[in-house]
């Protein structure tokens, strides 16, 4: 088994403090932001901030899903979830950029051995960099409109 990566980044015209606290509302602003290959999705305790536990089902392929319970902390500069159905952990690092904000998602997770996991490493972070992408730019057109 090895680590598989994915990770996208895009500047907003937002002030890092601002970002920070749009990805960390997981009442209105992230349901709002989730593209489609997002569903099921419910706040389960908490809801702004450190300590919020959330739900949702990624759809990532037509044939593969991930059922997710992510417990979320907060920094001053980055949003973490974990899942606590497996290894996987995304992360959002926003940097001061120009007059904005340079935001950078990763998500890591364990992934299978094997061919299975030859297939797994190079395809799947192809799929995840776009979804990754449509939720930075459904954040970018809610935090600039």
């Amino acid at each position: 088994m090895g680590q598989v990566s994915a990770s996208q980044s895009l500047d907003i015209a937002a002030a890092p403090d601002a970002v920070v606290g749009a990805l960390a509302d997981y009442n209105e602003v992230r349901p709002a932001i989730l593209p489609e290959q997002y569903r099921d999705y419910r706040v389960i305790s908490g809801g702004n901030g450190d300590g919020t536990v959330v739900h949702w089902i990624l759809q990532a392929t037509s044939k593969r899903q991930r059922d997710v319970q992510a417990t979320v902390s907060v920094t001053p500069d980055t949003v973490t979830e974990r899942d606590a159905n497996s290894t996987m952990v995304t992360t959002y690092t926003v940097a001061a950029s120009g007059s904005g904000s340079r935001v950078t998602t990763t998500t890591t997770w364990q992934g299978a051995g094997g061919i299975g996991g030859f297939f797994e490493k190079t395809f799947a972070p192809k799929g995840l960099n776009r979804i990754q992408a449509e939720v930075l730019g459904n954040l970018k057109k809610r935090l600039e409109s």
